[in-house]
């Protein structure tokens, strides 16, 4: 028993002075001899795995396999630009395939996998960073903020910013956070409050004890407070002043808006009015001269026209007639769920997500109206979304016009 504790003492012994003299193994894998595994480098993967012996590297196959970096990995199979995506850089033994996604896009694969595709650039929120910019290979990295530093907007290039410090003779009236800077305020501009010392709380001024006395003495020898104590009340009243101003100015911002609001909903009303009474003088000149007008059908002409006018003004997704929304969750329903899997992926959703939209009955309405919620949800963005998973077909019909209604 003593035997083997020298001996485990002896070997911690020998790893401390291999630690100290800087002899530590890179791969963090040793042999059954206890010897440092070796890593395979760049352009060379693990044919076998250190275990009894050390590891076993072979090189990669130029255009078909590659390694970027030193590792105990295989050799990664080289990536195929999606079709209609440029190819910029064909792959080498340390190099993958270079595509041109475009601007705001990187090339998306599984691993061990050749197949890929052109997914949209993370954007990193308030109160987050980039650690790694977008690439053509690689996605936006973002990480917290730590203290110190802030993000006040979302961004996909912007790292974290060191937080602002109050010059001589300001206030910090708000700490900073992940989410926004610090602010403050110069002294002049709070004229309410004093310091006492130069390290301790604010908090209202008050008289001290010397002045306490002066004012029980009489003559020549008392101070003259008055001066004083008129330009503080001056002070307050300025500021209380100023407060009152700022209270009616909202008030009445508050009332034109009211206003306004009414105005427009009174308009909105004649106009709705007036719409019924060409409805009703529509159905008298049926009853009156046997033509027949189908109201019904004006009213969808009317709509159709208001669409159109409303595309051409907006081109969000959420503004697409709902038939035209229909034509594209069916002709997406037919490539099956793989298409609108890739789909989903491109528009940068997580594959969690995903999954979640797949338990549902239609997971292709979820997706497409979960996406219009959004911003960026334009067509242009569809169409270039649709064409990076080879549907021409689904983006021809995001933009063909919409048929006309034809009334008998």
């Amino acid at each position: 028993m003593k035997l083997v504790v020298a001996v485990l003492a002896l070997c911690l012994h020998i790893t401390a002075l291999k630690v100290e003299a800087g002899e530590v193994c890179p791969s963090g894998k040793f042999t059954s001899s206890g010897e440092c595994c070796s890593m395979c480098p760049a352009g060379t993967g693990v044919a076998s795995s250190c275990a009894q012996e050390d590891t076993k590297c072979q090189p990669c196959q130029e255009g078909v396999t590659f390694s970027s970096s030193e590792g105990l990995s295989r050799c990664q199979p080289c990536s195929q630009c999606p079709f209609g995506v440029p190819q910029l850089e064909h792959c080498t033994l340390d190099k993958d395939t270079h595509c041109d996604c475009g601007p705001g896009f990187f090339l998306f694969k599984q691993r061990n996998e050749t197949g890929a595709l052109c997914a949209s650039c993370a954007v990193c929120g308030r109160g987050e960073g980039v650690v790694r910019a977008c690439g053509p290979s690689e996605n936006t990295v973002c990480q917290p903020c730590r203290p110190g530093t802030f993000s006040e907007d979302k961004s996909s290039s912007q790292s974290c910013r060191p937080c602002s410090w109050c010059k001589e003779g300001e206030v910090e009236i708000r700490p900073c956070q992940p989410k926004y800077d610090t602010l403050c305020m110069a002294d002049r501009e709070l004229p309410i409050f004093s310091k006492n010392g130069s390290e301790g709380p604010w908090e209202f001024p008050r008289r001290s004890d010397e002045e306490k006395k002066n004012r029980s003495v009489t003559g020549s020898e008392a101070p003259d407070l008055s001066s004083e104590h008129h330009q503080g009340g001056n002070n307050i009243l300025i500021y209380v002043s100023v407060l009152a101003a700022v209270v009616l100015g909202l008030l009445i911002y508050v009332a034109y808006k009211c206003w306004k609001s009414f105005q427009q909903k009174a308009a909105l009303g004649k106009a709705r009015a007036a719409e019924l009474n060409n409805v009703v003088e529509g159905e008298k000149l049926h009853s009156d001269s046997g033509v027949f007008l189908d109201s019904h059908s004006l009213q969808e002409s009317q709509l159709s026209k208001g669409i159109k006018q409303d595309s051409k003004q907006d081109s969000r997704y959420s503004n697409l007639p709902p038939h035209r929304q229909e034509e594209v969750e069916k002709l997406l329903a037919e490539g099956g769920s793989r298409n609108w899997r890739q789909l989903a992926t491109v528009l940068g959703y997580e594959q969690e997500r995903v999954d979640v939209f797949g338990r549902g009955e239609d997971p292709i309405h979820t997706l497409l109206t979960d996406w219009a919620q959004q911003d960026s949800a334009t067509l242009e963005l569809l169409s270039t979304a649709l064409s990076n998973i080879e549907r021409h077909d689904v983006a021809k019909a995001l933009g063909s016009p919409d048929q006309g209604i034809t009334m008998v």
